[in-house]
């Protein structure tokens, strides 16, 4: 990428979609260089199905950003809906934020690994499993195997 350009970055996210790690993490990109990002919530087809996520989401991360940020939705397959994102949106890298390793169907399915197979870097922030539950996550309800 040359010294100047804006860097496109696509991040993956659900049930994780607002969690401080993940804040962390755009907001050192945005500190870095002028980045555009776009968050991508696989398994929802519209935004208007998509539930308080997407919302809240968008408004900590443009706080965190400095700047506008993308909803995107996917349909159910994450993989798929990521490979679409990249085939549309020509993005520089992916940030995919998961759940703890211990609940996480994305790194159970080696998300991470197959989306860099498109040729794409790829970071991943995975929510430590110390911390007490995720906005919108009941503790102790479905057994925490839901995506992300």
């Amino acid at each position: 990428m040359e010294a100047g350009t804006r860097r496109r970055t696509l991040i993956v996210a659900n049930r994780t979609a607002a969690t401080p790690l993940l804040l962390e993490e755009v907001k050192r990109r945005a500190g870095e260089q002028p980045t555009s990002f776009s968050l991508l919530i696989p398994s929802v087809q519209t935004k208007e199905k998509a539930d308080w996520t997407l919302d809240t989401a968008i408004e900590l991360l443009q706080r965190a950003a400095r700047g506008p940020v993308e909803g995107l939705v996917g349909g159910a397959d994450p993989y798929e809906s990521v490979k679409q994102a990249l085939e549309e949106g020509h993005y520089d890298d992916v940030v995919i934020s998961t759940l703890p390793k211990r609940t996480s169907e994305w790194l159970r399915r080696d998300l991470p690994r197959r989306v860099e197979k498109l040729g794409v870097p790829v970071t991943v922030v995975t929510q430590p499993a110390d911390r007490g539950p995720l906005p919108g996550v009941v503790a102790g309800v479905g057994g925490g195997g839901g995506p992300g």
